[in-house]
């Protein structure tokens, strides 16, 4: 929602702006009514896409760790493929797609997904267009065309959750669960499909009011990490609005990947 409002005031921002723009060109009266609309849409447009430019170009980046976890090892085989990396681990029939979330290098989420990966759940972390899973939603489509999996579970943190949530929405049958790290879906999830829900105690990103608000289909469940944050999902160091964590990213990473594992195990 908040980035709907966003969208909403630059625009209003951005339109009145390109008419003060004429109106400054326009002093003398040169211009027609027509010319005078034009001038100042056009004005618009351009203001609008050099701050969509400046915006989508600042995003958080990720640390040297994770990066490192980006390198295969015993366990786990890490391979680069189209939009994204996957981490072949020893599980064989389950796998999870993961979104990033918004305005975050997608490397950033690599040692948690190595880390589910070396668990047994095998995971593909998905590249999205400007770091904004909302541009990419249909990306988890292309992976399971290509991959043998007997069961799929959608996953994202923050945006990236949501928009997991809403592929879901659209595509029921494609997957047998959806898990939310600090997120929320804002369309009712199917009741055939199963939800995990992970946030931090301390997360100061997550809108509790939507959180609270939403559809929980029958096999729900619910896990608060004390002590975690809304970053600590990721390895992108401190994000603007958020709560302080008294427990590091990594331990935040082993409680999450503990809990989608049992979850996963759970199911099967």
């Amino acid at each position: 929602m908040k980035y709907i409002i966003m969208c909403l005031i630059a625009a209003a921002v951005c339109l009145a702006t390109g008419w003060l723009l004429t109106a400054l060109l326009n002093r003398k009266g040169r211009f027609s009514g027509p010319v005078r609309i034009l001038l100042s849409i056009a004005f618009a447009v351009l203001l609008m896409a050099a701050a969509a430019a400046g915006y989508l170009g600042i995003y958080s980046h990720a640390d040297e760790e994770a990066f490192a976890a980006l390198d295969s090892d015993e366990s786990v085989q890490v391979t680069q493929v189209t939009n994204g990396w996957y981490f072949d681990g020893p599980g064989e029939d389950a796998a999870i797609i993961f979104y990033p979330g918004a305005k975050v290098e997608t490397e950033a989420y690599a040692p948690l997904l190595h880390r589910l990966a070396r668990e047994g759940e095998d995971c593909f972390l998905v590249s999205m267009p400007f770091h904004m899973a909302i541009f990419g939603m249909d990306r988890a489509e292309d992976i399971i065309q290509n991959y043998d999996y007997d069961s799929w579970y959608l996953a994202g943190h923050s945006m990236g959750g949501m928009t997991a949530a809403l592929y879901v929405c659209d595509h029921p049958e494609q997957a047998d669960g959806v898990i939310l790290l600090a997120a929320y879906p804002t369309k009712d999830l199917p009741d055939q499909v199963s939800l995990c829900s992970i946030y931090g105690s301390q997360d100061g990103c997550l809108d509790h009011r939507e959180y609270d608000q939403m559809h929980w289909p029958a096999d729900s469940r619910e896990v608060i990490i004390q002590g975690g944050n809304h970053a600590g999902f990721g390895n992108y160091g401190m994000q603007k609005g958020d709560g302080q964590a008294s427990v590091s990213a990594e331990e935040q990473q082993k409680q999450t990947a503990a809990v989608i594992k049992e979850w996963i195990d759970d199911a099967r």
